[in-house]
Formats: structure tokens, C-alpha cells, sequence
């Protein structure tokens, strides 16, 4: 009788054990099966067949600008407004634009790259903003030579952050923590979050801000070809909705994107045709992302919760859209 038991419980932990091992091996296939219909889906994406019709070039720019993400490849974007320029066949660029903004650097380099592109081919540029075009999504815009936006796009921000400080000096003082750091110069190490941020280290940062607002401001007064007065007084860092910023001039018309597509193509007789760009992507990046996404947030009550929301991989200065941080 006692060797039944055994023998039961011995064959329900085996079979407990073999529910746990298919669960992990369901979870394994269903990542892999994502991960090989992406890679499918980016391999196709983003090369024209060799036909000699001409064609208006739709390219995405979406995701946080910065030198690479998930859905950003800044060189990609240079290198493929490039490649158009010196292509015959192209008659012209519409921008998709889905993005909050990102780093200074990089956003301007898109926008000069287009501007080239228009002085020496002549083409036009095109640009339709979709769910969000704010700061360094609408500064790109701004090589355009016509915005459309859809009538629920949120776009503006005009502002420049030229950098974040959080100050833990109190908070390690109390926890008993210090930090030893060797370094030449005063302001070598400004904004650590070890040190109280002095009035000429606030000064230095401001300069660079303001140094980049007026940078801002200027290319969008040239580009809507408004007074800069006007410009400067939309430009305080608001969001604004398509109405909006039709209303302010900020953008020509409001439109869904498929009545821009046709329309383009009706008006030059040219197909269009999409770019994407190949974001390169391992088993692990497709397994680790399905996990990450159910991961519940926690609250905000240890040293490294601050800062991985205070953090940021954004290089600074930057034209960024920042929406504010709920807190449990």
C-alpha cells in the first residue's frame, strides 16, 4: 500500500515536471515563430525592384531619434535620403514621422541631409505627421516643403533640454554611501548625483539650451515663413493638435495618409514607394521583449528605481517631448 503512494506521487511530480517543461518549450516556439515573421518582414522591407518608373520615396522616420533603437537607424535614414538624391528615377520625398524627438545631433543632421537633398535636386519633400511629430519629429518636418498632419496628431514642443541633474548627495550622506571621484577642472564632473549643482554649472547648461532654442525657433520661422516673434511665442514647450497648430501655421493641412498618398501620386504621375529601416534584431532581442513586456511596473521606493526613471539614454542637448511620470 505504501509503495503505491510512492509509486503515485513519484509519476505526479514526473508528470508536473513534463507540464513545465512543454509550457517553457510553448513559450520558446511562439517566441521563435515571432521572431522568424519579423525577420521575414524587415528582409522585405525597404528594397525597390528594378523597374524604371518614376517614384515619390515614402520614408519612416519613427521612434526616439538618436543613433540607434529599435525602430531608428540614424545612418540608414542619412544614407538612404542620400542615395535618392543621386537616384534619377526619384521624383520626390514624403516623410511618415511618428516620434517624440531625441538628440540635437541627430535630429539636425536629418534635417541638413534633406535640406541637401532639396538644393541639389530640386525635388520636393513631403511631410505627414502620424500619432506624435513633437520637437526633433517636428524639426525634421521642417525640411518640408508642404506638413500634412492627421487630425489627431499631437506635434509641437518646440524647446530644447539641455540636460538632467538629480542630486543624491543627502540621500547617500544619510545611507552612510560616498563617492570618491579624481578629476581636473571644476566643472569636470557638473550634474553627478554625488554634488549640488553650483549657479555657474546652471549658467553653463542654460547657455547650451538657449543656444539651441534659438537654433530651433530660427529653422522653424524660415521654414512656415513666419515672424520669429510669432515663433518664439508658440515655442515654450507645449504640445499642440493638429488643429492647432494649422491655426498657428505650423503645419499646411490636415489629411488622412491615404489621401496623401494618392494625391502625390495622382499629381506627378509616380508610384510611391516605402522605406523602412532594417533593424537588425537576434532570437534573444524577440525572447527578451515578449518577457520584458509583462513586466509589471513597481514602485518607486528604491535607489535604483530613481534612477532608471531619471536616467536617460538620450544624448543630451536634446529636442524631446518628455511626458510626465506617473507615480503609484
Amino acid at each position: 500500500m505504501e509503495q503505491n503512494q510512492i509509486d503515485q506521487q513519484i509519476i505526479k511530480k514526473d508528470v508536473t515536471s513534463r507540464k513545465g517543461l512543454f509550457i517553457f518549450l510553448g513559450f520558446v516556439i511562439v517566441a521563435l515563430v515571432i521572431g522568424i515573421m519579423k525577420l521575414f518582414t524587415m528582409c522585405t522591407q525597404g528594397t525597390r525592384s528594378f523597374s524604371s518608373d518614376e517614384y515619390i520615396a515614402v520614408v519612416y522616420i519613427e521612434g526616439i531619434i538618436e543613433p540607434i533603437n529599435d525602430s531608428y537607424d540614424h545612418q540608414w535614414a542619412i544614407d538612404t535620403i542620400y542615395s535618392l538624391s543621386t537616384d534619377p528615377d526619384n521624383k520626390g520625398i514624403l516623410l511618415y514621422i511618428d516620434s517624440p524627438g531625441g538628440a540635437v545631433y541627430q535630429s539636425d543632421e536629418l534635417y541638413l541631409e534633406l535640406m541637401e537633398y532639396k538644393a541639389e535636386t530640386d525635388r520636393p519633400i513631403f511631410a505627414y505627421l502620424g500619432p506624435q511629430a513633437t520637437s526633433g519629429g517636428y524639426y525634421i518636418a521642417c525640411a518640408a516643403d508642404y506638413i500634412y498632419a492627421n487630425r489627431n496628431s499631437i506635434t509641437g514642443s518646440i524647446g530644447v533640454i539641455s540636460g538632467q541633474s538629480v542630486d543624491l548627495s543627502k540621500f547617500l550622506e544619510t545611507h552612510g554611501i560616498k563617492i570618491n571621484t579624481f578629476y581636473a577642472g571644476k566643472n569636470k564632473v557638473m550634474l553627478g548625483i554625488d554634488t549640488p549643482v553650483t549657479p555657474e554649472q546652471e549658467e553653463i547648461m542654460q547657455k547650451i539650451a538657449d543656444e539651441c532654442y534659438q537654433q530651433f525657433t530660427g529653422i522653424v520661422a524660415e521654414s512656415r515663413q513666419l515672424p520669429l516673434e510669432q515663433v518664439i511665442e508658440l515655442s515654450d514647450g507645449r504640445i499642440y493638435t493638429a488643429q492647432q497648430a494649422l491655426e498657428n501655421g505650423l503645419i499646411d493641412e490636415i489629411s488622412r495618409f491615404s489621401h496623401v498618398e494618392t494625391t502625390l501620386s495622382e499629381e506627378y504621375g509616380a508610384e510611391l514607394f516605402y522605406l523602412y529601416p532594417e533593424i537588425e534584431k537576434s532570437f534573444y532581442d524577440y525572447l527578451l521583449g515578449a518577457f520584458s513586456n509583462n513586466k509589471k511596473p513597481e514602485s518607486i521606493n528604491t535607489l535604483d528605481s530613481i534612477l532608471e526613471i531619471t536616467g536617460s539614454n538620450i544624448p543630451f542637448p536634446a529636442f524631446m517631448y518628455q511626458e510626465g511620470i506617473v507615480i503609484p
